[in-house]
């Protein structure tokens, strides 16, 4: 069985460990580890909107010949917990294949203890990122085969 990237791994296991109160500082050194759109991106074409979100958020999951599953995302940077949310997963995920995609636990942000750090609501949006990026992992999957 596929488990998720041993990047991503390593991440939870660091918020994991990290006391309750630098939480929030590492949240935002990920909000910085989101990567621009490529040119000619802008306008968020292609891009799903993330309405569970409070903030406009927009991601796409492209899956490469390779068999990799390359991510976009894009929120704007006066919202830094869920520009977090990209940067965990844009950094995580890199160069990931689509099994260890479909492998990332969806309760991820609560094994991060992010519940605990920030509000339910957060947690629900970034939850939303996730299930949204596996589930078009899925239909590129199933466009492949079928």
């Amino acid at each position: 069985m596929p488990e998720m990237p041993s990047k991503l791994a390593e991440i939870v296991d660091e918020f994991a460990a990290a006391p309750r109160e630098v939480v929030l500082e590492m949240l935002l050194e990920f909000s910085d580890a989101v990567p621009p759109l490529p040119a000619g991106q802008q306008g968020h074409q292609g891009m799903e909107q993330v309405t569970e979100c409070q903030t406009p958020f927009f991601l796409r999951a492209e899956l490469t010949p390779e068999g990799r599953v390359r991510t976009l995302f894009d929120c704007p940077p006066e919202a830094p917990t869920t520009r977090a949310f990209a940067g965990i997963l844009a950094e995580g995920l890199a160069d990931a294949t689509a099994e260890q995609v479909l492998a990332v636990p969806d309760d991820l942000y609560q094994r991060m203890g992010l519940a605990q750090a920030i509000s339910p609501l957060r947690v629900r949006g970034g939850t939303a990122v996730l299930a949204r990026l596996k589930r078009q992992v899925r239909e590129q999957i199933a466009g492949k085969t079928g």
